[in-house]
């Protein structure tokens, strides 16, 4: 089992920062991804950014690349979100996942193939 705790959500006005960070404990894999995503009220859950551990590769969604940065902390097991340049739209709850994958191939971007979910930070935008 592997525990997820989102922590550093607030309030902040259009073109502030913000950086959410992840921390993880429990079991640990030697394959993995630590992914964020984001759920705006009556809106699907939606892929944010994610980073495959093993070699440090970085995936982003359209919407947030150039603005958002994934990074990560070996000792700590703690992956960090940079948020720049925040928009009203970008408003919602913010999720740390975590995917573990035993093969040579992974889906660093798909919602379902995630098995480990935190209890989501709010991060509100104000215009």
């Amino acid at each position: 089992q592997v525990h997820l705790v989102e922590s550093g959500g607030g309030l902040v006005q259009a073109g502030g920062s913000l950086r959410l960070s992840c921390a993880a404990s429990g079991r640990t894999y030697s394959k993995y991804i630590m992914g964020w995503f984001r759920q705006a009220p009556g809106k699907e859950r939606e892929f944010v950014a994610s980073l495959v551990w093993i070699n440090n590769f970085a995936y982003y969604s359209d919407s947030v690349k150039g603005r958002f940065t994934i990074s990560r902390d070996n000792a700590d097991a703690t992956v960090y979100l940079q948020m720049d340049s925040l928009k009203p739209q970008d408003t919602a709850v913010y999720y740390c996942a975590a995917q573990i994958y035993s093969g040579t191939t992974y889906t660093p971007m798909r919602r379902d193939r995630y098995n480990y979910w935190g209890q989501g930070t709010q991060v509100t935008v104000s215009s």
